[in-house]
């Protein structure tokens, strides 16, 4: 089985390097892509300097779009038989690939979410209302789906390559994670729905000052993505 890593980075200098090493470190064959999303805290300049390394494919954005934007970079690019998001920052922990792909080497599943909310995995304990608009986020998005996942939101999301084909990404920043969960959700694959599954993950949650970016508007958007994707597309 070969992993494609899907990488959106943007400003995050002070940790691209530990997280490649994180990445590189787990024992799969793997296909690293990443995309700046026109990063401006010196995150491009490293970027250009590790752009002779072999195992890593590097795409960069003319302007800033956001997370979804490059999300949809990367799954062009995507060749693996599995297609896994890991976000540049440290908050999620690539030594956990085996707990997520366990599912899907099964044959259980078709496609995966890493919840921060669901078993008793370490998870660092901060931002009150940041966790009770995602479980409200959550708990929205699953009356228009249908499923009863516990973190919509999360960064790990892993899906088998076929799951993706056909799925075209509109929203450019956030609204991606209501997007793409709206868009599973209804994918059949062999005349059956897609399998969806929940593993319990740790969480390094940052705050705003150690460089967390999403914010209540956000939120705000989100709500509207989980409308517009489950009720008009």
């Amino acid at each position: 089985m070969k992993l494609s890593v899907v990488i959106p980075v943007y400003n995050e200098v002070q940790t691209l390097h530990e997280i490649l090493e994180k990445v590189r470190a787990t024992h799969y064959d793997k296909q690293i892509i990443m995309v700046d999303d026109y990063s401006t805290d010196g995150t491009r300049d490293l970027l250009k300097d590790l752009e002779k390394e072999p195992d890593l494919e590097i795409y960069y954005h003319g302007h800033n779009q956001g997370k979804g934007a490059a999300l949809r970079t990367g799954f062009q690019y995507a060749t693996g038989d599995v297609v896994l998001i890991q976000d540049a920052d440290l908050e999620y922990d690539p030594g956990e690939y085996p707990i997520l792909l366990r599912p899907i080497e099964r044959g259980l599943a078709d496609v995966v979410y890493g919840s921060r909310f669901r078993g008793s995995r370490m998870s660092r304990v901060h931002l009150y209302w940041h966790q009770m608009a995602n479980n409200f986020l959550t708990w929205v998005s699953n009356m228009f789906t249908n499923l009863n996942l516990s973190d919509m939101e999360t960064c790990y999301k892993v899906f088998r390559r076929e799951v993706l084909d056909g799925i075209q990404i509109e929203s450019n920043r956030f609204g991606f994670e209501p997007e793409i969960t709206a868009k599973v959700a209804r994918k059949r694959l062999d005349g059956r729905r897609v399998r969806i599954y929940e593993v319990p993950i740790s969480y390094y949650g940052r705050d705003y000052n150690e460089g967390k970016k999403i914010g209540w508007k956000d939120g705000v958007a989100a709500l509207w993505h989980i409308l517009k994707f489950n009720l008009f597309s």
